[in-house]
């Protein structure tokens, strides 16, 4: 399809990577959006409708190959679905940092997410921190707080292969069995109740459990009997469509992204790209991904 030409303040930007955001769009891809949230689960510049077909994806980097002179060459990080070519405002782009390759710029969406539930977790110097889930969030959260002065992190995962990456990022790992108990804060990323029922569990006295999973339709079974009372647990959920409440004054949507771009400036992150395929396997890729995923934490697409 041809595209249209931009106007005085639009620009074309050639893709060079993506990234799959696994979570969410699996649930896209398996038509798992409740209808209840069609409208808020919207991506920037979506094409269709929920539950199909509909162009979706929000880890999008590229270089802009016609716009104003300042931004012509640059390659820029956009929330945009998964597409070789594409014409958005030059408000939707942000260029990226002198020091942040192009083909790690894809974890920028997640690397927001993971700072905004840093925020809402109020994780101060000295913490305790469990962080349940390896994935590419979990992952993010697990090396932010790694860096708070005097943080105690451990990124817990089922899967015993995730030790590698966690001594990458330079954090403590653990399989549930071997969890440590009385957390200060737990935030929950693995996308099952099991993993949220087993925040509760690691939780000590007073300690905030943050909810970064998405379930989409699926129900979730979860026991506030036992000692969730007595220990006078909070259980919060932490979302990147707002900024986290405590920085919402003084950050916008933009100013959050930018300073996500910024943080990506460590190569050890680029552990976390553990699979790739080309934009043309993208359809066969995409199914394998929402079905089997063996051990890809965030998968690259390349469009050469």
């Amino acid at each position: 399809m041809p595209l249209p030409r931009p106007g005085a303040n639009e620009l074309i930007v050639q893709a060079l990577f993506s990234g799959v955001s696994r979570g969410t769009e699996s649930l896209v891809f398996n038509g798992r959006i409740p209808a209840s949230e069609y409208a808020r689960m919207r991506a920037p510049f979506q094409e269709g409708d929920f539950p199909t077909p509909v162009k979706y994806g929000y880890c999008m980097v590229g270089r802009v190959v016609e716009g104003p002179c300042e931004y012509q060459g640059r390659e820029v990080f956009c929330l945009h679905p998964h597409q070789d070519r594409f014409v958005v405002p030059v408000t939707a782009v942000h260029p990226l940092p002198p020091h942040v390759p192009a083909a790690r710029a894809v974890l920028a969406a997640n690397m927001e997410t993971a700072l905004n539930g840093i925020w809402d977790a109020g994780v101060l110097p000295g913490d305790r921190l469990a962080v349940i889930g390896a994935g590419s969030v979990g992952c993010l959260v697990a090396w932010l707080a790694a860096r708070i002065p005097g943080c105690e992190v451990e990124l817990i995962d089922i899967n015993p292969r995730r030790e590698a990456i966690a001594a990458a990022l330079g954090v403590r790992f653990a399989t549930p069995d071997a969890a440590r108990e009385e957390a200060d804060v737990v935030i929950h990323a693995s996308g099952n109740q099991e993993g949220l029922a087993l925040a509760l569990r690691l939780a000590g006295f007073e300690a905030t459990v943050v909810e970064l999973s998405w379930y989409g339709e699926r129900p979730v079974t979860l026991s506030l009997g036992e000692a969730f009372h007595s220990r006078r647990l909070v259980l919060k959920s932490s979302q990147v469509g707002a900024v986290s409440a405590v920085r919402r004054a003084r950050r916008t949507l933009q100013s959050r992204l930018r300073l996500a771009l910024s943080l990506l400036d460590d190569a050890a992150l680029d552990g976390l790209i553990n699979s790739e395929s080309r934009f043309g396997d993208l359809p066969r890729t995409m199914a394998q991904l929402a079905t089997e995923p063996g051990d890809t934490i965030m998968h690259r697409v390349r469009y050469d």
